[in-house]
C-alpha cells in the first residue's frame, strides 16, 4: 500500500505535462525531502544505536528528529552525539533548507506570474478601450468640422426651433 501510495504522489507532484519548471523542481525537491527525512531516521539510529549517552534510540524518535531538523526548528529534546548521526544530521538540514527555500521561490514565481498575466490582460483591455475612444473622438470631430464647414445647411449653425 505504502510504496503505491508514494508512486501516486511522486507522478502528481512531477508528472502532469503542462506543468512549470518551477513546480516540477519543487515537486522533486519535496519528494527527496521525505526520502532523505525517512532514510535519516534509520540512519541517525544505526549511528546512535551503541552510544553512550545516546537519546535517538528508537525510529519513531528519530523520525520525529529528522523533522524537526529538516524544518530546523531544533527543539533541543533529541539529538545526535556521534560524528555519524552529526552527518546525518548535517545532510537532513541541507536537504530541508533548499527544499523550504525551492518551495518558497516556486510560490513566488507562481503569485509573480499570476500578477504579470493580470496586469498583461488589463493593459491589452485597456489598450481596446483606447483605440475605441479615440475613432469615437475621430467621429466627433469630423460630425463638428462639418457643422462648422457648412456641410450642415446652416452655415455651421444650428438654427433654435421655430415658435409659432
Amino acid at each position: 500500500m505504502l510504496p503505491g501510495f508514494l508512486a501516486r504522489a511522486v507522478e502528481l507532484l512531477l508528472g502532469r505535462p503542462g506543468r512549470s519548471l518551477h513546480l516540477k523542481a519543487a515537486g522533486a525537491a519535496t519528494a527527496v525531502l521525505g526520502v532523505v527525512m525517512l532514510l535519516g531516521a534509520w540512519a541517525v539510529v544505526a549511528a546512535e544505536h551503541d552510544a553512550p549517552r545516546a537519546n535517538l534510540k528508537t525510529y519513531p524518535q528519530a523520525l520525529w528528529w529528522s523533522i524537526e531538523t529538516a524544518t530546523t526548528v531544533g527543539y533541543g529534546d533529541f539529538f545526535p552525539v556521534t560524528l555519524g548521526g552529526r552527518v546525518v544530521g548535517a545532510v537532513v538540514m541541507i536537504v530541508g533548507i533548499t527544499t523550504y527555500g525551492m518551495v518558497t521561490a516556486a510560490l513566488a514565481t507562481w503569485f509573480v506570474g499570476r500578477e504579470q498575466r493580470r496586469r498583461h490582460h488589463l493593459a491589452h483591455h485597456a489598450e481596446e478601450l483606447g483605440e475605441e475612444t479615440v475613432r469615437a473622438l475621430h467621429e466627433r470631430f469630423d460630425r463638428l468640422e462639418r457643422m462648422v464647414g457648412g456641410e450642415g445647411g446652416s452655415g455651421g449653425r444650428e438654427q433654435p426651433p421655430q415658435r409659432h
